[in-house]
């Protein structure tokens, strides 16, 4: 019976893994990135409950006074908020 040789197999360095301060750069930017999806969501959903307030305060009598008033007043509001968190969003990017 024959002994089993080992064969040497060359040794590759391991790529170096990055520093601290590069991590925590790449965390901040990967957090810009998801708070600035999670704005454009917000806004987003702005414009649709904007949309959603128009019907219901044009809805007549089937919705209450108070709630066709109120959405009334949301329907003239939420766009211009929309563009206000737009316009806020991008100077801050």
């Amino acid at each position: 019976m024959s002994k089993a040789q080992l064969a040497i197999v060359p040794s590759y360095a391991e790529p170096a893994a990055p520093n601290r301060a590069q991590r925590i750069a790449d965390l901040q930017a990967e957090a810009r990135k998801v708070a600035g999806e999670h704005v454009e969501l917000f806004t987003r959903l702005l414009v649709t409950t904007s949309a959603m307030a128009r019907e219901i305060a044009g809805g007549g009598d089937a919705y209450p006074v108070g709630v066709r008033e109120l959405a009334g007043r949301l329907a003239a509001d939420l766009p211009d908020r929309a563009l206000t968190v737009k316009a806020i969003s991008s100077r801050a990017a």
